[in-house]
């Protein structure tokens, strides 16, 4: 790498011995459930860089050599990244000097192989990676063989740098956040300062440099805390700010020697979303407000568990296995961007649906089910703590992907399905029925059983055949040794004499406790008898015969249970050097498990396959709304034409028209009543194109949509007191966070924005939204939006020649008769409407159907009406709407006037109005001396 001649390695000798300077801090304190966690020992070097002080180390610790002059000379220029993984859930952050911008990665699941981890690695390529010390020994193993791969260093830093409120202070103190700098991209060529330079002002900056003092603190802070909203949504991610915190005090270190003091020197222009390369950029919001995923909480108070509510991740989840579930949530976080990964998915459902193939595919679904129970089952095997139901799944597992192999050969089609000919290439690499009968044949299932343990079936070791043949014969043994004991002691001595066996203390002799033996004379025995112990009732103890006994048979039982446990342990040893090979079974299935369960809810829900396309083009006929579908009786379908395609001869030029002459723009505007389904058509959308590229079919009559990279939501505004923010600044977070990383192939839903703040600020907001993104043309990202700002096309804020698809939702209004009076009212584009007022006699019906054009009436009152609103209070609404329509506000201030007020003012009325009749110019005397009489 540039500006590197010397690399961090890790060292690894043989001898342990630990430094008495410098301690090391053990990663995890229960080394023995976690022996692969590494203990590791920080230093500092003269340059702020990480050192180890001592030469020599434990074998299990690793040493950091990056004290070079060379390395540290290249510092400015170096790529560094943060990550950490906890609970299955990773998060990343990475600093990119040369375009002085901070990278986020929002927490996310993970698998137990870290492919996600690697995925984003091999995208950054990093020059130094940060992890912290309570991180899992396999993530440090598989990032320092990434580094050590790319030439780069890898850094274990202590875990109490890794601290969600420490990153967020971190970031806190940026100055990016803290200063409102002045943006003069968009500034006006004629604005001067005085002294002849151009400069572009701002409220903030001129009471600033009115009060000529520094900023202040609470205010920088004040101004941080709102504006990270601006550019990420950390709230659910407190891994994300665990990795800021140890990246931000990184990065700080190696920028001391410029003299930089703190977090606020740190040259940062910028802080943007995770670029991912394969896969959708969409976060908790936009999960959240499509209704994604919807946890609810426990039936009964008590309990700390959670289920899935009424979701699409709730009705497309119909997998059969833990690991299956846990692969469709990760499909479900992260939507592919890849057109062969995607249709691979899609041919597999296809294949699945086929009408010769229904049985099949119902059967591999049986069998996967039986597959799925051996990963908890396989992680006892390989630690060797297997008990007897772990190998009884490890034998339904062979047993059924046996038949889940002929399954596979059976399914119609199937050899040209990638998944498929995945799980046949895996089950064919090992032959899993001589591992199964290897299992089958050593365990005795019935003994174990019964035993509580695993024990070894007979004819698999003489020694322990004998061993068994002796300790089942124990019992004949034991009662004629007694009777010998019986005929050798005193007849008053004990009326009742057994010869008993316990496991790690042999033979005994067990007599009852005599009356007399409880007094202070004690416990009196024969001669040749050791005591041993006693009960409430029982004396045990060894006499001759029993240690006869000791000698010559022994403690049998410890014996066996050893040995058996050697059996097992060496026939283990034979099954686990197959585990990569098992594995790679276990997630094939788990794939196969999600594309069955894809099928099956394709099936159900009557689903179709989209066509993929390179195109930035969303084309939707006859789409559904996945959820709202299933809680209603009928659902209306409707189609959807947004986006941009280009041209096949010039890529440059796009086409504002679908093939079948529907205007396609990358701007819809939807209006309507209130409750008209203005939502649910923009959400159906989105979750159309969002089920599209997790390899689903999706409710519509035909699709042919294009990849989405990045989906961003002003849907639902989750206010809370912990946040400096009210519900219109949280609002307005959001649309910045869409502005600022949304891309020419990303989607963008603003439902309602504005609403929050004054009628007309909010409209003005809004139109100067929709005016920027028309404004960069081609680059403008799909935009669906839906509104009653009716001022935008009754003032002309947004002008008709602009390049927006305008739709409403069709209703129907009737009189008390029943007769249609109007079925719809769109108006004609410059706010003139044959219907001007609301009539609530009048019955209103929702059609839910789009029409093109804009509508210009809400129907606020009907819908108050219909929710219970008293109709005294509707219809005062009415008359205020009414009077405020003709600019005749003034008339609510007569119905506050006394009698004796109103005659005064009709009186000066009279005046008024007599004064405006005269004429002065054609009798000036006449009028004055009139006007004299008047006043007089």
């Amino acid at each position: 790498m540039p500006g590197r001649t010397k690399r961090s390695r890790f060292s690894r000798p043989k001898k342990a011995k630990r430094s008495k300077e410098t301690k090391p801090t053990i990663a995890n304190e229960s080394e023995s459930e976690e022996p692969d966690l590494k203990r590791v020992r920080w230093g500092k070097s003269q340059h702020g860089n990480e050192t180890t002080e001592g030469k020599e180390q434990s074998s299990v610790s690793r040493d950091f050599d990056t004290s070079s002059e060379e390395e540290t000379d290249g510092n400015e220029k170096r790529t560094c990244m943060a990550i950490v993984s906890q609970f299955k859930r990773v998060a990343a952050a990475y600093y990119d000097p040369t375009k002085r911008i901070l990278y986020l990665l929002e927490d996310t699941p993970e698998s137990d192989h870290y492919d996600f981890i690697r995925m984003i690695v091999d995208q950054v390529q990093p020059d130094l990676i940060l992890t912290s010390s309570s991180s899992d020994g396999r993530l440090s193993d598989m990032l320092e063989a990434e580094m050590d791969g790319n030439g780069g260093v890898f850094v274990v830093r202590p875990r109490v740098e890794f601290g969600a409120k420490r990153g967020r202070e971190r970031l806190l103190g940026l100055r990016l956040l803290a200063e409102l700098v002045v943006d003069t991209r968009d500034a006006p060529s004629d604005v001067a300062s005085l002294d002849g330079e151009s400069h572009l002002f701002n409220a903030y900056e001129f009471m600033q440099r009115s009060r000529g003092a520094q900023i202040d603190p609470l205010q920088a802070r004040w101004n941080a805390f709102v504006r990270l909203g601006n550019f990420a949504s950390l709230e659910m991610a407190p891994l994300c700010l665990a990795c800021v915190a140890a990246l931000l005090d990184h990065l700080v270190r190696e920028q001391a020697t410029h003299g930089d003091e703190g977090v606020e020197g740190l040259d940062m222009c910028s802080i943007e979303a995770f670029p991912l390369s394969n896969a959708m950029h969409i976060n908790n919001d936009s999960l959240l407000s499509l209704q994604i995923f919807d946890t609810e909480s426990h039936a009964a108070t008590q309990s700390s568990q959670t289920k899935e509510g009424l979701s699409l991740f709730g009705i497309l989840n119909n997998t059969r296995t833990a690991a299956g579930r846990v692969l469709m949530r990760d499909w479900f976080v992260r939507p592919s961007l890849s057109i062969q990964v995607i249709e691979g998915r899609h041919d597999a459902i296809s294949c699945f649906l086929r009408g010769e193939s229904l049985g099949t595919a119902n059967a591999m679904h049986s069998h996967i089910k039986g597959i799925g129970s051996i990963s908890r089952a396989w992680h006892f095997m390989k630690q060797g703590t297997a008990r007897a139901r772990d190998l009884q799944a490890f034998v339904r597992f062979v047993y059924h992907a046996m038949l889940l192999r002929e399954s596979c050969s059976e399914l119609s089609g199937g050899h040209s399905i990638q998944a498929v000919k995945k799980l046949i290439a895996a089950l064919d690499a090992i032959n899993l029925k001589d591992l199964g009968t290897i299992v089958n044949e050593t365990v005795d299932w019935e003994e174990s059983e019964t035993s509580g343990r695993v024990c070894v079936r007979h004819n698999i070791d003489k020694e322990l055949d004998q061993w068994k043949h002796t300790y089942h014969g124990l019992e004949g043994v034991l009662s004629e040794v007694s009777k010998v004991v019986s005929q050798q002691i005193p007849q008053d001595y004990s009326s009742c004499l057994n010869v008993v066996y316990f496991p790690q203390l042999g033979f005994l002799i067990c007599v009852p406790l005599k009356d007399e033996w409880r007094g202070e004379e004690g416990i009196q025995l024969l001669e040749g008898w050791s005591f041993q112990f006693s009960s409430e009732e029982n004396v045990y103890a060894k006499s001759p015969e029993t240690r006869d006994l000791d000698l010559h048979i022994g403690d049998l039982l410890p014996h066996i249970v050893d040995r058996e446990i050697e059996v097992i342990q060496s026939m283990l040893e034979k099954i686990v050097v197959h585990d990569r090979i098992i594995l790679n079974i276990v997630d094939v299935c788990a794939e196969i498990d999600c594309l069955l369960s894809f099928a099956e809810a394709s099936r159900a829900y009557k689903y179709v396959r989209p066509t993929m396309t390179l195109d930035n083009t969303l084309d939707i006929k006859g789409g559904r709304h996945p959820l709202q579908e299933q809680v209603v009786d009928t659902f209306v379908p409707n189609d959807a034409f947004i986006g941009y395609s280009l041209n096949s001869e010039e890529d440059n030029i796009p086409t504002t028209d679908s093939e079948d002459g529907h205007p396609r723009n990358s701007i819809l505007i939807c209006t309507g009543a209130n409750a008209c389904g203005k939502s649910v058509y923009m959400k159906q959308i989105a979750l159309i194109q969002y089920m599209a590229q997790i390899g689903c079919f999706v409710p519509a009559d035909s699709a042919t949509l294009g990849l989405i990279d990045k989906m961003f939501t002003r849907v639902q505004t989750r206010e809370s007191v912990s946040k400096i923010q009210s519900a219109f600044m949280i609002d307005l977070n959001q649309v910045s966070l869409a502005i600022r990383n949304a891309t020419p192939r990303s989607l963008v839903i603003l439902d309602e924005f504005g609403k929050g703040t004054l009628n007309s600020d909010g409209a003005g907001l809004l139109a100067a939204i929709v005016k920027y993104f028309v404004s960069i043309g081609p680059d403008c990202p799909k935009i669906l939006l839906a509104t009653h700002f009716h001022e935008l096309f009754q003032q002309n804020l947004l002008p008709p020649e602009l390049p927006i698809t305008l739709v409403h939702m069709e209703i129907l209004m009737t009189d008390l008769q029943g007769s249609v009076i109007h079925t719809d009212d769109p108006g004609d584009g410059n706010g003139e409407s044959q219907r001007t007022r609301d009539d609530i006699g009048e019955p209103i019906t929702y059609l839910y159907k789009v029409a093109s054009g804009p509508y210009l009436h809400s129907h606020a009152a009907k819908c108050a009406l219909l929710f219970g609103v008293p109709r005294s209070v509707v219809n005062r609404a009415l008359h205020v709407s009414d009077l405020a329509g003709r600019l005749e506000l003034g008339q609510l201030l007569d119905e506050t006037l006394t009698e004796k007020q109103a005659t005064e003012l009709e009186e000066c009325e009279s005046v008024c109005r007599r004064f405006l009749d005269w004429n002065l110019e054609s009798d000036r005397d006449d009028c004055m001396e009139r006007l004299i009489t008047v006043l007089g």
